[in-house]
């Protein structure tokens, strides 16, 4: 790998971790915010959905008109965090809830989509043999910017606006990295708006099959990340436990992922994309499964059920957009890739609304045991993908 390569990837990974702190800054400031005043659980779940809804009119907008084709993807990127930064800190001065705050999160989500799936296009272009490996990093980056205000959160006794703070200094920091990374020789420009490139997300077979895999995944991710914390919060106090003991491991089980991304990268790179992916879906539904009937259970059986859940929830994740990068023509990889992150975080907006509905209830058990739906229908689709003759385009060959 040349130095240029290295230096690039360090600078957009530096910058992907920066800006992603935004994401889940809410769900990290939930604890103090309600130690101010009372939040529902409707409200608690709106903070996170409309981070996911602007995500997704966001990306949208940027796959129908090619932006991240079109256009330098590193001025979309640094364009696009300093906003959500811009947005993050006016939550510093506001009141912590309201429809104030909930416009403020759709604003960050909007930003957001041009910020993850424009540095997978960006990672994309250094790619040789290796873009599992590269989007793995890339992912792994995203899971511990969305862990850091967990981490915060877990370290000292911090008030909401402390936390909104460092997320938002977090994304300028991430608008001026992103300036001096280099653009790798896969970069190929697409010269004008085709609206036909999006239909092939559905239209061709294998990358349908891809995407289902993926939509598969994300019913579990994002519902996971944004609920466990709540999860392990309420175990904890009902057994007389340290509220921080609670941040602590929700920054552990979701910080671990980023070992996931790289192991589940190295991997597929090595073994293949469909293998890993059905693997790893099959550890995570299992591991949702299993969970929720461990509320209330010594730390010694609940941490490393919780950290497996981190680990591998997240290791395929990079798998599914490394294969539609493949399977895709060189000048509308950044218009899939956006297409298919819309479709999966569309659904995330369903499973994170849902998940404390049914745990109202079925309780903790048959929420996550809902989640472990996902995983079983992707594991069906990439599975079906394996078999497709097109799966030869994956990874060198291997499936």
């Amino acid at each position: 790998m040349s130095d240029g390569k290295w230096r690039s990837l360090a600078l957009i990974l530096a910058a992907q971790v920066s800006a992603m702190s935004v994401w889940f800054s809410s769900s990290a400031a939930i604890a103090s915010i309600k130690q101010q005043q009372p939040i529902t659980s409707a409200e608690e779940a709106l903070l996170t959905s409309a981070v996911q809804i602007g995500f997704v009119v966001g990306t949208i907008f940027s796959a129908l008109f090619s932006l991240a084709d079109r256009y330098d993807p590193r001025r979309l990127f640094a364009g696009c965090a300093v906003t959500a930064a811009l947005a993050t800190l006016s939550l510093v001065v506001i009141s912590p809830t309201g429809m104030s705050v909930i416009l403020l999160r759709f604003v960050t989500g909007l930003c957001m989509a041009g910020v993850y799936p424009v540095g997978m296009r960006i990672t994309a272009t250094w790619a040789n043999r290796d873009l599992g490996l590269l989007i793995g990093l890339l992912v792994g980056a995203l899971t511990l910017g969305s862990a850091s205000p967990h981490l915060l959160a877990a370290t000292v006794e911090v008030r909401w606006q402390s936390i909104y703070l460092a997320a938002s200094g977090s994304a300028f920091l991430a608008a001026i990295l992103i300036c001096f990374v280099q653009l790798g020789p896969n970069i190929r420009r697409a010269t004008a708006v085709d609206f036909s490139q999006i239909a092939q997300s559905w239209r061709r077979a294998s990358v349908r099959k891809a995407n289902l895999g993926y939509l598969g995944h994300m019913w579990e991710l994002y519902a996971m990340w944004a609920w466990l914390t709540v999860f392990l919060h309420q175990s904890f106090a009902d057994r007389g436990l340290d509220s921080s003991k609670a941040a602590w491991l929700t920054f552990a089980a979701v910080a671990s992922g980023a070992i996931g991304s790289w192991l589940g990268g190295i991997l597929a790179d090595r073994y293949g994309r469909t293998f890993v992916t059905i693997a790893a879906m099959a550890v995570s539904g299992t591991c949702a499964a299993l969970v929720g009937w461990l509320y209330g259970a010594p730390l010694i059986v609940l941490a490393p059920v919780v950290i497996l859940w981190g680990v591998s929830v997240i290791a395929d994740s990079a798998q599914f957009s490394a294969t539609v990068a493949e399977l895709a023509e060189p000048s509308s990889v950044g218009t899939l890739l956006t297409a298919q992150t819309c479709a999966g975080f569309l659904l995330t907006l369903f499973s994170i609304q849902i998940l404390p509905v049914v745990q109202i209830a079925l309780g903790w058990p048959g929420a996550f045991m809902m989640l472990a739906i996902g995983p079983l229908i992707g594991c069906g689709a990439m599975w079906r993908l394996r078999q497709d003759p097109e799966a030869r385009l994956i990874a060198g060959g291997k499936r």
